[in-house]
């Protein structure tokens, strides 16, 4: 009995220690599973986020060697563009300074003359201006009331126009109320004809409005016509003034452009000839110094910018003169103009030099 428990004891321990070896066993075999499988995970997870890391590093490149590239061609292409406007320009300018360049052989400043010429030449110049003035102040009002009786008679013509535009309308109009009031006596005789056939009280009511209607049609026609018809003779009497006032003035133009033809035909030579005159003047003068002169011209009231001294005074405002100052006028070394009215100064003398 004794050996039996034993054989029992030892069978049962047998067996509790396989079955804990069994345990450990499968506990290792499964925690080695695990470990197993989360490092092959961990290793997929990483190559995975490197290929991933990777594809980004390289789209970023790839983008932004592209985005280089375009940036290099927009740029390049740029420069090529401003190199080409910068070419363009220096033709263009090359071209212009050759041509001012001929030009200016061709036609060159007369810049090799004097003081003392240019004085004289400007002194011409002021002479044949001052003798132009005066023929265009014979000429008088004459230009400036012609002007005025064209824009005048311009005007009157515009508005006779417009009122016979106006009496037109008016016409038709009151030929068409003429033509309403017609057919509205059309359709009263014939209201008045089915009047004789009626078959009841309603219709005659119906039709004897009717009538009522047209009647009152051609009154308010009438009417109408009375209104235009004194519209009318207004217009028309209107039309008559204006055309009365428009010969008249007509007859003015007439004998204002035959006075203003005769003192232009009386001075068209000898002004023809100051204006050849002047323009030769012209071309020996420098631009600059033109410019001044009719700069200075404008802006004084007789027209005069060159002036000769008299009485030791400016010919233009009659201000003094200081000794010196004529002094450096007589000389004629340097152009000289007014300190108070601005005008270009001459000695008396240079009147006879010019002469000659």
């Amino acid at each position: 009995m004794a050996k039996e428990t034993k054989k029992t004891t030892v069978t049962t321990t047998k067996k509790a220690a396989e079955k804990k070896k069994a345990t450990t066993t499968k506990k290792a075999t499964t925690t080695k599973k695990a470990t197993t499988t989360k490092k092959a995970t961990d290793t997929k997870k990483a190559a995975t986020t490197k290929k991933a890391t990777e594809t980004k590093k390289a789209a970023t490149t790839k983008k932004a060697t592209e985005t280089k590239k375009a940036a290099e061609t927009k740029k390049a292409t740029a420069a090529k563009r401003v190199a080409e406007t910068k070419k363009t320009q220096a033709a263009t300018k090359t071209a212009t300074a050759k041509q001012k360049g001929q030009e200016k052989k061709k036609t060159p400043e007369p810049t090799d003359i004097s003081i003392e010429e240019k004085l004289m030449a400007l002194f011409e110049l002021q002479s044949c201006d001052s003798e132009i003035d005066k023929i265009k102040i014979l000429r008088g009002e004459l230009p400036l009331e012609v002007q005025d009786l064209e824009d005048e008679i311009a005007g009157l013509e515009t508005r006779v126009n417009n009122f016979n535009d106006e009496v037109n309308s008016l016409e038709t109009a009151v030929l068409n109320k003429k033509n309403e009031i017609k057919s509205a006596e059309i359709l009263i005789k014939k209201y008045e004809e089915q009047q004789m056939n009626v078959r009841n009280n309603r219709e005659f009511d119906s039709l004897s409005k009717e009538i009522e209607f047209q009647t009152l049609e051609i009154e308010l026609c009438e009417k109408r016509i009375r209104e235009f018809t004194v519209q009318l003779k207004e217009k028309n009497e209107v039309i008559a003034e204006s055309k009365s006032v428009l010969e008249d003035r007509n007859g003015d133009l007439d004998n204002k452009k035959s006075e203003l033809d005769e003192i232009i035909a009386d001075t068209k030579k000898e002004e023809e000839l100051l204006v050849n005159k002047l323009n030769g003047i012209k071309t020996k003068i420098d631009p600059r110094l033109l410019t001044a002169y009719q700069r200075i011209r404008m802006n004084a009231r007789n027209g005069l910018a060159v002036v000769t001294v008299q009485r030791d005074a400016c010919g233009g405002c009659f201000n003094k003169i200081p000794p010196q100052r004529q002094l450096d006028i007589k000389s004629r070394k340097k152009i000289i103009v007014c300190e108070y009215c601005g005008r270009i100064l001459v000695d008396d003398d240079i009147t006879q030099d010019v002469a000659v």
